[in-house]
């Protein structure tokens, strides 16, 4: 398997997870976010505020295309899958794994809104967002992890146990 896409809501622990697997795995581990933040020269929340959503959307969606890796655990913003030009080049790299977090869930581990760099709306919702998302990491997923009450090293371990079958 050359490569392993981990999809997601904001604070559903892709990140995290992700350098679990990859240590687990023997992969190299790329986050997009920062490859956002070094092709912008500024962190992703300033990013957001001087290009804008759809600006942020392109620009993530320019650097998850650029990707060319091998046996790496991608994690890509929770964003991600608003540009299927980026979605499509992720999963010719190999399987995309969503990380489902219930609302609840994501509503408890996010508090820093302001801050994080959340491709989102003005005034849009947390929940407004995730019933937005939601259908588009299902429609992208090859396989789906349910994270609900899982610790990110138990999250780890079941997306392990799926991709190894």
């Amino acid at each position: 398997m050359d490569n392993i896409t981990l999809i997601g809501m904001p604070g559903s622990g892709k990140s995290t997870v992700g350098v679990l697997l990859a240590k687990a795995m023997g992969y190299e581990f790329l986050d997009t976010d920062l490859v956002i933040q070094a092709r912008q020269g500024m962190l992703l929340q300033q990013v957001l505020d001087t290009l804008g959503l759809e600006g942020f959307l392109d620009a993530e969606g320019e650097a998850i295309c650029q990707v060319d890796t091998r046996r790496t655990v991608i994690a890509p913003g929770g964003s991600c899958i608003c540009r299927e030009e980026a979605m499509a080049h992720l999963k010719a790299l190999g399987p995309v794994v969503y990380l489902r977090v219930p609302l609840e869930e994501l509503e408890r581990r996010l508090t820093n809104f302001a801050t994080r760099g959340i491709a989102m709306e003005p005034g849009q919702t947390l929940a407004e967002l995730y019933a937005a998302r939601a259908p588009l990491y299902e429609k992208w997923a090859d396989l789906v992890v349910d994270e609900a009450g899982d610790t990110l090293q138990q999250t780890a371990a079941a997306v392990l146990r799926e991709i190894t079958g």
